[in-house]
């Protein structure tokens, strides 16, 4: 879960109230799902500093409230959930609003299929003193990582205004004939150069390097602002202590993204202080709301929920005035409304309460998630617990008993249990296991996997259809330890699937590892009939083409005329990748199948 540093001081100013111990604090933090990382009052007793220099560190359990991962955010939520007024914004733009800012950004079609958006504001009025610069880097490095998938779909750059000639331009180029100073270095690097020398360029080079045109953010005199997402120049980029007028812009992949992004920051900024001017980008291509846009922009659609939701949800009657009274500590928009809800197979119009969503959050996507928010607008502890109405007897389902025996047999049989993740890399999933293609997301069977659409970092993007490849991560990091090595996990994969409802498929599976030299085809032979002479199952194989296995030495298990699994010898490839010096035998099982008789 994202956590954040905020200065004390600054956190209780914006906040417009001061706490005087964890508990206070804990409690507060309530509204916005989030609690303290550590106790700031313990950890100052030795050492007791002014407040203007300490640190709270807050940890939020909730991913879809970027708003909340700045010092402004979060305590926005705090200052209107205890009574401060929703904070009005009227810097931003609607869909249908004909002004038009003096400064422009223009986007040119050469940038159209690397990284086609982009969105900017600029903020000025204040002077940027040490600890709002460092939220600014905070909030920016939040951003990029967790909600912006590691800069791969989000990123931020800020800028002196004072140099810069408008408009800026926001174009393609050849990685091998532009170069400029980056940011922290002394001499000039084209772009090629700074992914293989600059500590920034070979931390995020991935997200360029195998593409022919590379982003580029120059002004109108050709001087470079930045190559996003990977570095601003070391002239213009380079914004200090002092600065009092700056220029944010915010580049990546998906349209609604940034721009909720770059709202987040302005709404930040203006808390600070900040009096926020509005740019516009123009765009020689077709994006989701025109060609010519002035940012900060607001998209988002205003959500009903019907009473008769809040009721079936919390348990509890409320009527629409209650709502509204919630949603608006929530620092929600809210009114009286009768309407049919969006989505439900009952479109009969009904009372309810229609919310807008504030400028700085796009999560309502279901009346649910309003009435998440009257749920914690109104107080968790406005509700009254209650005990079970219903008497029940909880029993372990059939698949649990299953596994259980399986896992006591391959104990047994000298195993080892392992438990791992479910999500994990395509490297890991994929790619090292030896896919059909190098460039397909295909397993080795052929089912393809699954991939995480929004994943929040890229080792936990792709679910695994096998476990063969989650026990290969194990051996791979055990070459110390006396050979040889056995071991077996019980759990779920998952893979896509057309006939089912959801076009996936989830299964119970049992998977097993032998690494050592006595590891070949004819001991793992040998150990898949023992847990299936132990089960009193019957089985047959026949040979497979699974890129895996080493051709001739795997076959496939059949049961009841149906494909279960597959065992064999580790491809030397496949072990190779993994750094793996001994031979490996494998095999899985599908254990929603071989349960029943």
């Amino acid at each position: 879960m994202p956590k954040i540093e905020v200065n004390e001081g600054v956190f209780y100013y914006l906040a417009g109230c001061k706490w005087n111990n964890k508990e206070e604090l804990e409690e507060a933090l309530v509204c916005a799902k989030a609690e303290l990382d550590m106790d700031p009052w313990l950890a100052d007793k030795e050492n007791s500093s002014p407040t203007e220099e300490r640190t709270l560190k807050i940890e939020l359990n909730d991913t879809n409230r970027p708003d909340l991962w700045g010092t402004a955010g979060c305590a926005r939520q705090l200052r209107v959930y205890n009574g401060g007024k929703i904070p009005e914004y009227n810097f931003f733009s609607r869909p249908g609003d004909v002004k038009k800012p003096n400064r422009k950004v223009k986007v040119q079609t050469s940038v159209k299929q690397v990284r086609p958006y982009l969105s900017g504001f600029i903020a000025c009025g204040k002077t940027i003193t040490d600890p709002i610069l460092r939220d600014i880097i905070q909030t920016q490095e939040k951003l990029a990582w967790n909600y912006g998938r590691k800069r791969r779909s989000i990123s931020m750059g800020i800028y002196r205004i004072s140099r810069i000639s408008w408009p800026i331009i926001y174009k393609g180029a050849d990685p091998d004939s532009v170069s400029f100073t980056p940011l922290q270095w002394d001499t000039p690097l084209t772009l090629r150069e700074i992914l293989k020398q600059h500590p920034k360029g070979k931390e995020f080079a991935f997200i360029q390097e195998h593409e022919p045109v590379h982003p580029l953010l120059t002004d109108s005199k050709d001087f470079i602002l930045s190559y996003p997402p990977i570095i601003n120049s070391n002239d213009l980029g380079a914004v200090q202590v002092g600065d009092s007028e700056i220029f944010v812009e915010l580049t990546g992949t998906d349209f609604a993204s940034i721009t909720l992004a770059a709202s987040i920051v302005a709404c930040d900024l203006a808390d600070n202080g900040f009096t926020i001017e509005p740019v516009e980008i123009e765009y020689e291509f077709d994006t989701p709301f025109g060609r010519n846009i002035v940012m900060p922009f607001y998209f988002q659609e205003p959500v009903f929920c019907p009473l008769s939701r809040v009721e079936k949800f919390l348990g509890e009657s409320l009527n629409a005035d209650e709502c509204v009274l919630a949603l608006a500590r929530m620092g929600v928009k809210a009114e009286k409304a009768a309407d049919r809800e969006k989505g439900s197979a009952d479109q009969e119009i009904c009372s309810g309460v229609r919310a807008w969503p504030p400028e700085y959050r796009n999560d309502f996507l279901h009346a649910a998630d309003i009435v998440e928010d009257i749920m914690i607008g109104r107080s968790l502890d406005s509700f009254k617990p209650q005990r079970p109405a219903d008497a029940t007897v909880g029993r372990l389902l059939p698949i649990t008993l299953f596994s259980r025996q399986v896992k006591e047999l391959l104990i047994g049989m000298g195993y080892q249990e392992m438990i791992y993740n479910y999500l994990g890399s395509r490297k890991d999933l994929i790619e090292n296991m030896r896919p059909k293609t190098q460039n397909s997301g295909e397993s080795s069977d052929g089912d393809k996997t699954i991939r995480i659409f929004n994943p929040m970092t890229e080792n936990y993007e792709y679910v695994r259809d096998s476990i063969i490849a989650s026990l290969m991560i194990s051996e791979s990091i055990s070459g110390h330890s006396v050979y040889p090595h056995k071991i077996f996990e019980v759990g779920k994969i998952a893979y896509l699937n057309d006939s089912e409802n959801y076009r996936c498929s989830t299964r119970q599976y049992a998977g097993f590892l032998h690494a050592g030299t006595d590891a070949n085809f004819n001991t793992a032979a040998g150990e898949l009939q023992t847990v299936f002479y132990y089960l009193a199952r019957e089985y047959d194989v026949e040979e497979t083409d699974d890129r895996r296995f080493i051709a001739g030495r795997a076959a496939s298990i059949l049961y009841q005329g149906k494909k279960i699994g597959v065992f064999g010898e580790i491809h030397p490839e496949a072990l190779e990748n993994r750094g793996v010096t001994v031979p490996c035998t494998a095999g899985e099982i599908d254990l929603d199948v071989l349960m029943q008789f």
